[in-house]
């Protein structure tokens, strides 16, 4: 058996050494033990000394006892301190940002409420915009109506006039006249037509080149329906985002209404930012203003047509009825001159033969140049795709194909009428006395029939639509 003496080692406590920052120094004892003992040796002390400490190790554990009571002492103070600043930081963080949220929903809160008025106040403005082109409506179905009366009058002294016997069968200023009545009445009812349209459907034409009047782009009824629609839409978000708000406002952490949404803050970058949402409103209320002016535009628009048209149509009035007057004075004096008239009629025919021969001439002259503008129009025909398009040139060149064959169409009317004329010149030297009948018969047309029935024309404020 050894001679060594078997003993065990002092126990440490390594929670000191990981814990703690500058341990204390060793005492004697503790460092002599830390320099190493050495074991001891004889056989009369070794079964007393195999399983025991040594003082110094008595006292090297009980420091280390001692020691690391101290260390966690003071890390346990530590951590309360830390825990009760890190409380308070929070707790005011938290209710300073609650705060600053409970700020925020007011202000948002402000500006629904300042939007969501301004909605309001267009939508009434719309509303009384609507209801005033709602009367514009009715005036121009009335004025619509009252057209009918002049329209019947004038083709009825057409149709009167058509029973003319032998050379007063022609077309006089009277017929010129009636013929321009006729068609401005045409004319005013497909602009009343259209503007009644207009105010209803929205009609945005570009050119109107048969009517003597214009529309601009403007706005209509349903324009004016469509527009507060969009507001009032946008009025009912804002207000269920006002309640939305509002309800949010009110709670606070005494709420028993609150629950836990995780996602809730998921969904943020699927939102529009406030810029988009003011820049959304602000569009809507520009779209609004822009109709609420041109409902205005077009109620003024409306009032001018149809006084202009009312007016004109008693212009034009005066001008037959002027014209009938000088044509039955003009028959009056032709009874009387028929003898004189004998001797100038030869020169009528040779005059008349001239100017039938210039008229073919001019006729022949528009040929060339109808046939440049259809080329062009039919060239043009052949552009691709999108090329082809309703530009300038196209505008000029239809508009030159219409002149044109408007002009040719005069001249052959013209035309017609000199041939008709030449043929009466050469009738009328052998049926002076026969003319003298026929002038009877038109001055009792013309002066019973025609004048009397144009007594009945309506009267300016009729046609205005009142």
């Amino acid at each position: 058996m050894s001679s060594e003496v078997l003993v065990s080692r002092p126990h440490f406590d390594s929670r000191s050494v990981a814990q703690a920052g500058d341990p204390l120094p060793p005492t004697d004892a503790e460092a002599t033990f830390m320099e190493g003992l050495h074991p001891s040796s004889g056989l009369a002390t070794a079964g007393y000394r195999s399983a025991k400490y040594s003082a110094e190790e008595w006292h090297v554990n009980n420091f280390s006892t001692l020691h690391q009571a101290v260390i966690d002492r003071n890390n346990a103070e530590r951590i309360r301190h830390e825990s009760k600043t890190l409380y308070a930081e929070t707790e005011a963080g938290t209710l300073r940002t609650q705060a600053e949220g409970t700020r925020h929903l007011g202000e948002r809160l402000q500006d629904i409420h300042f939007w969501k008025s301004e909605l309001q106040q267009h939508i009434e403005k719309l509303l009384a915009e609507t209801d005033l082109l709602l009367r514009q409506k009715r005036r121009l179905l009335k004025a619509l109506d009252a057209t009918e009366i002049p329209f019947a009058i004038a083709t009825d002294n057409l149709t009167c006039r058509e029973r003319r016997l032998g050379p007063d069968l022609v077309k006089d200023r009277v017929e010129e006249e009636l013929l321009k009545e006729v068609e401005l009445i045409r004319s005013i009812q497909a602009l009343l037509k259209r503007t009644l349209s207009q105010a209803v459907n929205q009609i945005k034409p570009s050119h109107w080149l048969s009517a003597p009047y214009c529309l601009p782009l403007c706005v209509c009824i349903r324009c004016n329906r469509d527009a507060k629609q969009t507001l009032e839409l946008d009025w009912s978000d804002k207000y269920q985002a006002y309640s939305l708000d509002d309800q949010c406002g009110r709670y606070n952490n005494m709420s028993t209404d609150t629950q836990y949404h995780p996602n809730s803050a998921n969904l943020q970058d699927q939102l529009c930012n406030r810029d988009a949402w003011v820049c959304s409103t602000q569009d809507n209320l520009s779209v609004a203003q822009r109709e609420e002016q041109a409902s205005v535009e077009l109620r003024l628009l409306v009032e001018r047509v149809l006084q202009e048209t009312a007016e004109d149509l008693r212009v034009q009035c005066s001008n037959v009825d002027q014209a009938f007057s000088q044509r039955c004075l003009q028959l009056t004096e032709a009874k009387t001159q028929l003898e004189l008239h004998l001797t100038q009629i030869l020169d009528q025919i040779g005059a008349q033969e001239r100017n039938m021969v210039s008229l073919q001439k001019a006729l022949y002259d528009k040929e060339a140049p109808l046939r440049v503008a259809q080329s062009r129009l039919h060239q043009r025909s052949h552009r691709p795709h999108m090329e082809l398009c309703r530009d300038n040139p196209q505008f000029s060149l239809v508009g030159e194909v219409g002149q044109i064959s408007q002009t040719m169409s005069s001249l052959q009317q013209q035309l017609s009428a000199a041939r008709s004329s030449l043929s009466h010149l050469e009738e009328s030297r052998m049926a002076l006395e026969k003319d003298i009948g026929c002038k009877t018969h038109s001055l009792l047309i013309d002066r019973e029939k025609c004048m009397s029935h144009r007594t009945r024309y309506p009267t300016i404020i009729a046609l205005s639509g009142y």
